[in-house]
Order: C-alpha cells, then structure tokens, then sequence
C-alpha cells in the first residue's frame, strides 16, 4: 500500500451539513460549491451559487479555502475533484471535502490529476459502493490509498504537461463565451420589429419521455443540463448504444441549425445544434426546425433567448404541482418577434460567423480533453515518458 490522503494533506475537512443561502443581487462575495459544481478537473463557476460575507463567514468557519486547496465530492457523484486558483473566494455546500495537499509531500495540481486517474476513481466508487446512496465518508476519505507517489520534481513536470491541455481549454472556453456574448449584443442592437408565430417560422418537435440505457461510448442522448446560455455543452450528457439510437429518434433527430431548449424545468435555457453531432434529445427536451429560408438557426436561437421572448415563456409557463413546463401544443401560437426582413442579412452573416467560431473551440476542447484524458492515467502510473507526453501535447496546442 503507497501513501494514503491522510499522508499527503495538511487538511481534509469535511463542508457544513446544510446548504447556504444564496446571496441577494448586489451582495456577492463568494461562491458556494457543490456537487454539481465540479466537473472533470474543474470549478463551474457559471453555475455556482453567490454567497454574501456573512454566509461567507459563517460556511468558512472551520477552515478558509485558498488558492491550491482540492475540492472533493463525496457523494451524488462520489470523486469528482476540483481546484482552487488564485482569486477565488468559496466555501463548500453539502457532500464536499476540502484537501490542503502539504506541500512538503505532493504537488497541488498533481495530486488533482492523481484523484482524477482511473486507478484512484475506482478505489474511491470500490469504497463508496456499499452503501443504499454511494458514498464516501471522512475516515474513507483520509485513509484513500493513493498509491505511487513520484518525486516532486517528476510530479511538478506531469502536472506541467497536463496542465497545458487544461490552460488551453479554459482559454478555448473564454473564446467561445466572448463570442456568445458578441452575438447576443450584436443581435440586441437590431430592432425586431416583425412579429410572427413560432409555427410560422419553425417546427416543434418533443423527445423522449424516458431515459435510455447509458452507455460508455456511442451516440449522445442529450440533457437539458448541456443547454448553456446558447451553447450546447456535451460534458454534461450522456451515451447511448447505436443499437438504440433508432428506437430513441424516431419522432426526430437533432440536426446542424435546430434549435434545442428544456420545456420543463430550467425553463428558457435553450442552444444551437451544431454540425457533426449524432445525438438523440432527451427527456423534457425539445427543438425547433427552421422552415422559412429566412430564418435560420442562429437567429432563431438568439429571438429565442431575447428578453421579449424570455418574459413569453415566463408568462405561459404552466405551473404544476411538481414542475413547471412549457405546452408544447400550444407554442406554434406564440407570437415572437424577429428583425425586419432587410435587416437580416447582415445580421445572419454575423450570428453565423460566431456560432461557427463557438463550434470549433467546443470540437477543439473535446479533443484536447480526450488527449488529457487518455495521458493522464499513463503519466500518473509511470507507464508513459513525460518527454513522450509532451510531444503530444505540443503536437495538439
């Protein structure tokens, strides 16, 4: 057995057991981070929740988190694992655990890649398994065999090569989010002055209304959770099998220029699809099909997203005992309101030339992650030259 996380942390202290509040608008001081906050190696700060200093205070009572600390879920999803950089101020919410990697014994940023490495995963959803909800305790936590811990100089040099992918894609990602905000500006100084039906300018389509089996690899069966802001983020859906992917798009398959959005729950959220995507939607997912040549997809999306459209929704939303959800029967009839015919062409051109700028960060990142991905584990068990790394990492940037 190699060293264990108790070994190799300064800290390992388990998050308050009640969700802070979030903070009214204009307090904002820090961010509260959860589960669903953490993703392959990274905070989601776009959807975290803003703290103000009181709840701040009162969450960091027992240890403030700085720059270098690991965050770690410990259920619902056991083991994902993020870290804190400079300038970022959080306290944890429910089922999280903050590491202080002691910087005697480990490297911050390598020991994030070592929790992330399969061999790490395994032990950790191994420990987790036998419990009704899988999870990890305290004592599970601290005991963590880690296994073979390098030398400093060689963990600081995984840590390097790695981490180029993982600058790159954040770099990528800022890319697409500027070009996102370009294309809603640039469609917000154009006056809408047509207004027409949805069912005039597009077809509605409906998914699924079940969950298929999820597989490793394969076609994607889409989440509402990827409905970002315009942009579809696929590290958030799923896979299905080829086998049932006919069955799962018999009403319809996505296609390059449709519009997808969420009718129930997380309600006006909705993304272009774009090019070279097999996918099925799912559930409380639906799309819609431009029909009139004078409508495409991104512009389709952006009268979609405008405020005049966004307070649409907000005022035929049916509230239920459970949820609230769009009738989809009942879309074709919206009214919404779309630039004049002369002001379109410009407009289009624009929309076009920035959605196509998003696609190709977002295709770049997926193979930047894949390599990442694939890397990671090698250098982590010693089976894989860093020098070999870093010619395929300076053949991919």
């Amino acid at each position: 057995m190699g060293k264990t996380l108790g070994d190799i942390c300064e800290l390992i202290v388990d998050s308050e057991h009640k969700t802070a509040p979030s903070a009214n608008p204009g307090t904002t001081y820090g961010y509260s981070i959860g589960t669903p906050h953490i993703r392959n190696g990274r905070i989601l700060f776009d959807t975290a929740i803003p703290v103000d200093e009181k709840t701040y205070s009162e969450w960091t009572e027992r240890e403030t988190p700085q720059e270098g600390d690991l965050i770690l879920t410990r259920e619902a999803p056991v083991g994902q694992v993020g870290r804190i950089d400079a300038g970022q101020r959080v306290c944890l919410r429910q089922r999280t655990v903050l590491l202080r990697p002691a910087s005697e014994h480990v490297n911050s940023r390598y020991l994030l890649y070592a929790l992330m490495a399969p061999p790490i995963q395994d032990r950790m959803h191994a420990r987790a398994a036998g419990s009704t909800v899988p999870h990890l305790n305290i004592k599970d936590v601290r005991s963590l065999d880690i296994g073979r811990i390098p030398a400093m100089t060689e963990q600081r040099a995984i840590a390097e090569v790695l981490g180029v992918l993982d600058d790159k894609i954040a770099v990528n990602e800022r890319i697409a989010e500027t070009a996102m905000e370009l294309a809603q500006a640039r469609y917000a100084l154009t006056p809408a002055t047509a207004q027409t039906r949805i069912g005039d300018i597009a077809t509605v389509f409906d998914g699924p209304h079940a969950t298929p089996q999820k597989t490793p690899h394969g076609p994607w069966f889409l989440s509402i959770s990827s409905l970002k802001g315009g942009v579809l983020d696929l590290a958030e859906s799923a896979h299905l099998s080829d086998i049932d992917f006919p069955r799962w798009t018999k009403r319809v398959q996505p296609q390059e220029g449709d519009v997808l959005f969420s009718y129930e729950t997380r309600l006006g959220e909705a993304a272009l699809m774009p090019a070279g995507i097999r996918a099925c939607l799912g559930r409380r997912m639906g799309l819609l099909r431009p029909r009139s040549t004078s409508v495409n997809g991104a512009l389709l999306l952006h009268a979609y997203l405008s405020c005049e459209f966004q307070e649409e929704i907000r005022r035929r939303t049916v509230h239920g005992a459970t949820v609230d959800r769009i009738p989809l029967k009942e879309m074709p009839s919206w009214p919404i309101s779309l630039p004049a015919d002369n002001d379109r062409q410009d407009l289009v051109a624009a929309l076009n030339a920035l959605h196509t700028e998003i696609t190709h960060t977002a295709d770049e990142n997926r193979v930047l992650t894949e390599l990442r991905d694939t890397l990671l584990p090698q250098l982590v068990t010693g089976k894989l030259r860093i020098k070999d790394a870093e010619q395929a990492v300076e053949d991919a940037v």
